[in-house]
């Protein structure tokens, strides 16, 4: 099958499905926005990249005819478009078919809210598309409401290479258990939230005199940073926390390997992929009810789910597992079967391929 995939080469996601695809044997050109050049070592040989003539905002729409140009050359038997609010505007204006369009997250919970012209150019694309695909459930009923014209969306999780998050060995003997996130440091992701929670779990650790030592573990960088540093200092346990700051992907397991249980408070998320990576890892998790999270957790199985912006309740579940070993590792071992089962990555990219071959015989 000849794909054309529409999407930001500059992202993890769009290239672990290019690279999917291409080491099934399918002809992938990768068409992208030359502003999203950069990790473009971490593409396969295998894959075939186009970079479009015009960068930024505007080369969504002023790349039109060069990227018909591109399909013209190619002729692929399906066009795959990442992200129903810039490349799903570049898809439509192509007209091409057949055509599959993936929404992500922000395309369709935040753009779509800018203004009412923002709302028109969503749905445009979205009515655009022969099939639409959403990686959670929720996500796609968010679709459903921006267009009820829409009857069927697939749903194609973005799962998880077990082979790379996997479980490493731990330290028992230690009496240190660190709580730990990996998470872009802004507001949607509820780090202030986290911290209020390890701050109440601090405070009733201590009265209770107990033997374990609580340890804080942030990855990532953002925005927040420095008001989230703060934070930490006048909640009196920044000598608790480490800040590991931004790191590259592949780097993502050795850090979760690190943390005993993981801990994800967001206000908001299309779909929980940092989840699965981590109950990949093992670890027991601790999320809120916002968006796609509750769907790739199970309830008192694999973590536990609190509502959003509670704290209390948050690390009321986060002491529990801290003061029950046996649930700990329960927890981590039902999180691993749980991801085996359900989010493995291979298994996942088999059902976008199906799709994607049933679109290109017209199916």
């Amino acid at each position: 099958m000849k794909i054309a995939l529409l999407s930001a080469s500059s992202s993890i996601h769009s290239i672990r499905w290019a690279n999917a695809f291409a080491e099934r044997g399918h002809e992938l050109h990768l068409i992208s926005l030359p502003s999203h050049a950069k990790t473009n070592h971490l593409i396969s040989e295998k894959v075939r990249l186009h970079f479009l003539p015009v960068p930024t905002l505007l080369g969504y729409y002023l790349n039109s005819i060069a990227f018909k140009k591109i399909l013209r050359e190619i002729k692929p038997d399906v066009m795959n478009a990442h992200y129903a609010s810039g490349y799903g505007t570049l898809a439509r204006f192509s007209g091409f078919s057949p055509y599959v369009l993936s929404v992500w997250g922000s395309d369709v919970y935040d753009f779509p809210y800018k203004s009412s012209l923002h709302k028109r150019i969503i749905r445009k694309n979205l009515l655009a598309a022969d099939r639409i695909c959403s990686t959670s459930k929720v996500m796609a009923e968010q679709v459903r409401f921006l267009c009820p014209e829409i009857s069927r969306i697939e749903i194609t999780p973005f799962g998880i290479d077990t082979g790379i998050f996997k479980p490493a060995f731990r330290n028992q003997q230690t009496n240190t258990i660190t709580i730990g996130t990996v998470k872009t440091l802004a507001p949607k992701y509820g780090i202030d939230t986290l911290l209020h929670a390890f701050a109440y779990i601090k405070e009733r650790m201590v009265k209770k005199d107990s033997p374990v030592n609580l340890r804080l573990m942030i990855v990532g960088g953002g925005p927040q940073e420095r008001e989230l540093k703060l934070l930490s200092e006048k909640l009196h346990i920044s000598k608790n926390c480490t800040w590991i700051g931004k790191i590259p992907n592949h780097e993502v397991p050795k850090y979760l390997n690190q943390i005993d249980i993981y801990v994800a408070l967001s206000r908001s998320e299309s779909f929980g992929v940092a989840i699965l990576e981590a109950s990949a890892c093992g670890l027991p998790v601790v999320v809120s009810d916002a968006g796609g999270l509750p769907e790739v957790v199970v309830n008192g199985v694999t973590g536990f789910v609190v509502r959003r912006e509670s704290p209390e309740e948050a690390g009321e579940a986060i002491m529990r597992i801290v003061e029950n070993t046996d649930l700990r590792e329960s927890m981590g071992r039902k999180g691993v079967e749980h991801v085996k089962s359900l989010y493995d990555w291979q298994e996942n990219v088999t059902v976008l391929e199906r799709i994607l071959q049933d679109r290109s015989k017209g199916v």
